[in-house]
Protein backbone atom coordinates (compact mmCIF):
# COMPACT_ATOMS: atom_id res chain seq x y z
CA UNK A 1 0.00 0.00 0.00
CA UNK A 2 2.90 2.47 0.74
CA UNK A 3 4.09 2.32 -3.01
CA UNK A 4 0.58 3.00 -4.27
CA UNK A 5 0.43 6.07 -1.61
CA UNK A 6 4.19 7.08 -3.02
CA UNK A 7 3.10 7.05 -6.49
CA UNK A 8 -0.45 8.58 -5.99
CA UNK A 9 0.92 11.48 -3.88
CA UNK A 10 3.74 11.78 -7.18
CA UNK A 11 1.31 11.92 -9.59
CA UNK A 12 -0.98 14.51 -7.55
CA UNK A 13 2.57 16.52 -6.97
CA UNK A 14 3.16 16.66 -11.22
CA UNK A 15 -0.25 16.86 -12.40
CA UNK A 16 -0.16 20.46 -10.43
CA UNK A 17 3.37 21.40 -11.63
CA UNK A 18 1.38 20.85 -14.80
CA UNK A 19 -1.49 23.25 -14.20
CA UNK A 20 1.40 25.44 -12.37
CA UNK A 21 3.85 25.92 -15.60
CA UNK A 22 1.19 26.48 -18.06
CA UNK A 23 -0.69 29.24 -15.97
CA UNK A 24 2.79 30.63 -15.53
CA UNK A 25 4.39 29.89 -18.92
CA UNK A 26 4.51 33.26 -20.32
CA UNK A 27 6.22 34.70 -17.03
CA UNK A 28 8.41 31.56 -16.64
CA UNK A 29 9.74 31.94 -20.18
CA UNK A 30 10.63 35.55 -19.60
CA UNK A 31 11.99 34.87 -16.46
CA UNK A 32 14.00 32.08 -17.46
CA UNK A 33 14.98 33.88 -20.60
CA UNK A 34 13.92 31.62 -23.37
CA UNK A 35 11.38 31.56 -25.86
CA UNK A 36 8.14 29.97 -26.91
CA UNK A 37 10.34 27.97 -29.91
CA UNK A 38 13.25 27.39 -27.80
CA UNK A 39 10.74 25.49 -25.36
CA UNK A 40 8.64 23.96 -28.46
CA UNK A 41 11.60 22.72 -30.03
CA UNK A 42 13.34 21.47 -27.45
CA UNK A 43 11.65 20.39 -23.94
CA UNK A 44 7.91 19.54 -25.63
CA UNK A 45 9.38 17.31 -28.08
CA UNK A 46 12.27 15.34 -25.84
CA UNK A 47 10.23 13.11 -23.11
CA UNK A 48 13.77 13.88 -21.30
CA UNK A 49 12.63 16.48 -18.91
CA UNK A 50 8.85 14.98 -17.86
CA UNK A 51 10.68 11.98 -17.30
CA UNK A 52 12.78 13.16 -15.33
CA UNK A 53 9.86 15.41 -13.18
CA UNK A 54 8.18 11.98 -12.89
CA UNK A 55 10.84 10.20 -11.46
CA UNK A 56 12.22 12.95 -8.97
CA UNK A 57 8.21 13.56 -7.94
CA UNK A 58 8.28 9.41 -6.89
CA UNK A 59 11.76 10.69 -5.40
CA UNK A 60 10.33 13.33 -3.17
CA UNK A 61 7.12 11.41 -2.49
CA UNK A 62 9.04 8.32 -1.41
CA UNK A 63 11.34 9.93 0.94
CA UNK A 64 8.70 12.00 2.55
CA UNK A 65 6.64 8.98 3.01
CA UNK A 66 9.12 7.74 4.66
CA UNK A 67 9.81 10.17 7.28
CA UNK A 68 6.54 10.79 7.77
CA UNK A 69 6.54 6.96 9.07
CA UNK A 70 9.29 7.74 11.16
CA UNK A 71 7.42 10.26 12.91
CA UNK A 72 4.17 9.23 12.91
CA UNK A 73 2.50 11.70 11.11
CA UNK A 74 -0.62 10.02 10.18
CA UNK A 75 -3.42 12.73 9.90
CA UNK A 76 -4.61 14.68 6.89
CA UNK A 77 -3.55 17.93 8.97
CA UNK A 78 -0.53 16.77 9.97
CA UNK A 79 0.44 15.41 6.72
CA UNK A 80 -0.81 19.20 4.97
CA UNK A 81 1.34 20.98 7.42
CA UNK A 82 4.52 18.72 7.15
CA UNK A 83 4.37 18.78 3.57
CA UNK A 84 4.03 22.35 3.60
CA UNK A 85 7.01 22.82 5.67
CA UNK A 86 8.71 20.99 3.77
CA UNK A 87 8.28 22.51 1.03
CA UNK A 88 8.48 26.26 2.78
CA UNK A 89 11.58 25.84 5.01
CA UNK A 90 13.66 22.86 3.20
CA UNK A 91 13.33 22.70 -0.53
CA UNK A 92 12.34 26.54 -1.35
CA UNK A 93 15.00 28.05 0.65
CA UNK A 94 17.60 25.87 -1.24
CA UNK A 95 15.79 27.21 -4.93
CA UNK A 96 16.13 30.61 -3.67
CA UNK A 97 19.86 30.41 -2.42
CA UNK A 98 20.88 28.74 -5.69
CA UNK A 99 18.70 31.25 -8.16
CA UNK A 100 20.50 34.35 -5.85
CA UNK A 101 23.93 33.07 -6.60
CA UNK A 102 22.68 32.46 -10.31
CA UNK A 103 21.73 35.72 -10.22
CA UNK A 104 18.44 34.47 -11.33
CA UNK A 105 15.03 36.81 -11.67
CA UNK A 106 13.23 37.09 -9.11
CA UNK A 107 9.80 36.00 -10.64
CA UNK A 108 11.62 32.88 -11.40
CA UNK A 109 12.58 32.38 -7.70
CA UNK A 110 8.77 32.68 -7.11
CA UNK A 111 7.48 30.57 -9.67
CA UNK A 112 9.82 27.84 -9.18
CA UNK A 113 9.50 28.02 -4.94
CA UNK A 114 5.98 28.25 -4.95
CA UNK A 115 5.88 25.01 -7.21
CA UNK A 116 8.07 23.26 -4.62
CA UNK A 117 6.26 24.40 -1.58
CA UNK A 118 2.77 23.47 -3.14
CA UNK A 119 4.19 20.38 -4.80
CA UNK A 120 5.52 19.22 -1.14
CA UNK A 121 2.33 20.14 0.43
CA UNK A 122 0.15 18.09 -2.29
CA UNK A 123 2.10 14.78 -1.37
CA UNK A 124 1.95 15.45 2.57
CA UNK A 125 -1.38 15.26 1.84
CA UNK A 126 -2.23 12.59 -0.26
CA UNK A 127 0.09 10.51 1.42
CA UNK A 128 -1.79 10.91 4.88
CA UNK A 129 -4.83 9.79 3.31
CA UNK A 130 -3.70 6.36 3.02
Amino acid sequence: MQIIAVLVAAAGAYAFGAVWYMINADRWMNAAGVTREQVEGGATKSPGPFIISAIMAILVAGMTRHMFNMAGIDTVSKGFLSGLGLGAFVAAPWIVTNYAYAMRPRTLTLIDAGYAIAGTTIIGTILTLF
